[in-house]
């Protein structure tokens, strides 16, 4: 996964400042989900690994699944992954751009795994504290992992906060095995 990440940066880079510069990040945002759920498409796939496709072929095939939901700006990058034998990397482009759009905006999604359902006044003072700790609004994504026994996990960038019973009971483990 690192490896598509680093494959896919600098296209998520150049993505960004072209957003940016022309003042239309969401719309970048509506687009990159786009291509990257046609691009994510089982039967897309398959078409795509074709060893018999040219890449000329691939980016027309591509942008006629994709036609009129995206424009000349959008219809380019396809071609230029294309070219580059890159369109299967349009899955992390948008997920990188996403998060440089959060940063830009201030703004930082934080994924909290529970054993149980998080009550909203649980994810208030959750998204409070990691304000407070990251210097920015706090978008929460709430998941349910019964493996967890209980407590929670929660990842926001970099950081990631362990208070997961399984996580304790690992811990545990690791310094009862010295």
């Amino acid at each position: 996964m690192s490896e598509l990440t680093t494959l896919a940066r600098p296209y998520a880079k150049a993505v960004f400042e072209v957003a940016q510069a022309a003042g239309d990040m969401a719309g970048w945002s509506d687009r990159l989900g786009f291509m990257a759920a046609v691009a994510h498409d089982p039967a897309m796939r398959a078409y795509l690994d074709n060893p018999r496709l040219t890449r000329d072929a691939a980016a027309q095939g591509f942008l006629s699944v994709c036609e009129g939901r995206i424009d000349d700006p959008g219809a380019n990058l396809v071609r230029m992954l294309a070219e580059n034998g890159r369109l299967m990397l349009l899955p992390e482009i948008a997920a990188l751009y996403e998060v440089m759009r959060a940063g830009a905006e201030g703004k930082v999604e934080a994924q909290v795994v529970s054993a149980r359902p998080v009550s909203e006044e649980q994810q208030a003072h959750i998204a409070a504290a990691l304000k407070k700790r990251l210097g920015r609004e706090v978008e929460l994504v709430c998941e349910i992992d019964e493996g967890l026994i209980g407590g929670a996990v929660i990842r926001a960038g970099d950081l990631v906060i362990d208070g997961s019973m399984r996580g304790r009971l690992e811990r545990l483990a690791a310094r009862l095995s010295r």
